[in-house]
């Protein structure tokens, strides 16, 4: 794909197809998400794949399966999330928090060897570490979609980092941002309606 057929075609999935990705795919896309910037040159990234069904399991066993309409009006009004097309969003993402990532062909761990208090830091130049390791998720998620993959992410929640922690065994000096979902988008399900952006309303010339 031309690159900004890439970038015009990458969406979030959270429904896939049942199929297995090559582990050279895996590879590939992983070694895409090594030429991101890095702030100190070093790119001390690791990536974890998972792809057993049973090591899935136990990880995202801290992880809720569901939502009731009650919870998910009143996780709405909590959030004050006001813009119908926002709401939908989430009301379609909140349910399949889940699914999109056990049904995944495979689930994706990126870690960040944690230099400095990425959770409580002192300024804002102790959050460049964080900052890289985003964008070497975006480059995964380009990739992803170039090879006609696509991918969904959870930011963990309560005790999912510290969980998945042991259950993957992660060294104590290395922050998990989030868990990755990836797989082949399931066939004739609608996409979830965007705000659209007149880039030109974003765009400011010299000052604001």
């Amino acid at each position: 794909m031309e690159f900004y057929d890439v970038i015009n075609s990458r969406r979030t999935v959270r429904d896939f197809e049942n199929e297995e990705i090559p582990e050279e795919i895996l590879e590939k896309i992983i070694a895409a998400a090594f030429k991101a910037p890095t702030n100190d040159h070093m790119r001390d990234w690791h990536y974890i794949i998972i792809r057993d069904k049973e090591v899935a399991a136990s990880l995202l066993d801290i992880v809720p399966k569901g939502i009731s309409d009650e919870d998910m009006n009143q996780l709405i009004r909590d959030w004050k999330l006001n813009d119908s097309l926002q709401q939908e969003c989430y009301r379609n993402a909140v349910p399949k928090q889940y699914r999109m990532l056990f049904d995944a062909s495979a689930i994706i761990v990126p870690l960040l060897k944690e230099k400095t208090d990425i959770l409580h830091p002192e300024n804002v130049s102790h959050l460049n570490g964080f900052a890289s390791i985003w964008c070497s998720i975006e480059n995964l998620f380009l990739a992803a979609t170039a090879e006609g993959y696509g991918c969904n992410l959870r930011i963990p929640l309560g005790n999912e980092g510290e969980h998945a922690k042991k259950v993957l065994e992660i060294p104590d000096d290395y922050f998990m941002p989030c868990f990755i979902g990836i797989g082949r988008p399931r066939k004739g399900i609608e996409p979830v309606l965007q705000k659209e952006i007149n880039v030109r309303d974003r765009i400011h010339w010299e000052k604001f």
